[in-house]
This record gives structure tokens, sequence and C-alpha cells, in this order.
């Protein structure tokens, strides 16, 4: 739990710096390069659950287990 809590903070934080993110797509055929350019935008909303989840899950699985 805790290294998909951290997984999810780190992308949450990540897609909030960068909001945009561009994919390229180069393909040959027949001699000719045909490129592609393709955008994500990522909502801050989105951005922001995945952060706080992550962290959520990170703290609640540091806790020690009573028994």
């Amino acid at each position: 739990m805790r290294t998909v809590g951290l997984i999810l903070a780190l992308f949450g934080a990540l897609a909030l710096g960068y909001e945009v993110f561009r994919v390229e797509h180069k393909r040959d055929s027949n001699q000719n390069v045909i490129s592609a350019e393709r955008t994500f935008w990522i909502p801050p909303v989105v951005s922001g659950i995945a952060l706080v989840s992550g962290l959520l899950l990170t703290a609640v699985s540091a806790q020690p287990k009573d028994e």
C-alpha cells in the first residue's frame, strides 16, 4: 500500500507541475517519415485527488497496527 501511495503522490505532484503532456509519434512509410504530435491535458482536480490519495495511503500504511 505504501508503494502505491508514493506512486500516486508522485504522479499527482508531477501532474500539478506539468498540466500538459505532449507525445510525438514517428512512422516510416515507404521512405516517407510521418510525424504526429498529440497533446494530453490533465485537469488540476484529477492531479489534486491523486496527490491527496497518495499522501493518505502513505500515512495510513506508515501507522503501526494494533493487535
